[in-house]
């Protein structure tokens, strides 16, 4: 009886964990600032934004919502991006559009802004690749840094750490169980 509930629970884990492994759905964070922005030089702009992410790699798709506090930028936003690849403090052309303008009334700028944009997955192509290693940032532009007013590096959100526990313990529960038998 106590055989069959440890190979339950041993299936059930395998189920999850090879179902989260197909999934190749990734979540993304960039936390934007003035420091990072103008190739890590700053831009003295007290204004921060989030961006939330989550990029599939399989499909290529990538979605997104980013919001900045429009109260404390220096200038008007004009437009914003993803660009890559580029490592913190270095710059690179533009990879994805975000568009932060109402479609109906272009000088209305909407925040929080969402999007979508497919990624090219093809072999050989990187921006995919550049966008999970860390290689992509997201840049709001405005009136006076049109290079840039503030800026967030997108990075992959790491997992949970309780996945990283329960699959930690499943293994020392199945160590234990196989030394006692």
């Amino acid at each position: 009886m106590f055989k069959n509930l440890i190979y339950s629970i041993l299936a059930c884990g395998l189920f999850f964990a090879s179902a989260s492994a197909s999934a190749a759905v990734f979540d993304l964070r960039a936390n934007i600032d003035g420091a990072q922005a103008n190739a890590g030089a700053g831009t003295g702009s007290p204004a921060t934004g989030l961006g939330i992410m989550t990029y599939n790699d399989v499909t290529g798709i990538l979605t997104w919502t980013v919001s900045w506090e429009n109260d404390l930028l220096l200038e008007p936003v004009t437009v914003a991006h993803f660009h890559g690849p580029a490592a913190p403090g270095a710059n690179a052309g533009v990879q994805v559009d975000i568009d932060v303008r109402d479609p109906i009334d272009p000088s209305i700028i909407i925040n929080p802004t969402s999007g979508t944009a497919e990624l090219d997955v093809l072999p050989g192509t990187t921006q995919g690749a550049d966008l999970l290693a860390g290689l992509w940032y997201i840049n709001i532009h405005s009136e006076r840094w049109p290079g840039g007013e503030i800026r967030g590096q997108v990075q992959v959100v790491p997992i949970p750490a309780a996945a990283w526990l329960f699959g930690s313990g499943l293994l020392i529960l199945v160590g234990f169980l196989r030394k006692r038998s």
